[in-house]
């Protein structure tokens, strides 16, 4: 892979990652889903190797739902962590 095509892709699945996360995820950056994204490419894709997923020539259609699954449960754990907090601060 390509680290252009790693960027592009990341920000394409980061952003599917966090629509498709349960809840209310816009409290977190877009720079933070951006980072869930290209990790979910880069997570998903070895992932999928290791499941035994093979590379065929057209779209890996199972490689890229494995990295979308990857990048909203890494945007749930970012809002999770750095999510914005309701009610008083101590």
């Amino acid at each position: 892979m390509e680290i252009i095509g790693v960027i592009v892709a990341g920000i394409i699945i980061g952003l599917l990652g966090k629509f498709v996360a349960p809840g209310n995820r816009d409290n977190i950056p877009l720079w933070l889903t951006v980072v869930c994204g290209i990790a979910g490419v880069l997570i998903g894709y070895y992932l999928a190797a290791a499941l035994g997923v093979d590379e065929t020539k057209g779209i890996d259609w199972i490689r890229w739902i494995i990295s979308i699954i990857v990048a909203a449960v890494l945007v749930v754990i970012a809002a999770t962590v750095t999510g914005r907090r309701s009610g008083h601060r101590v």
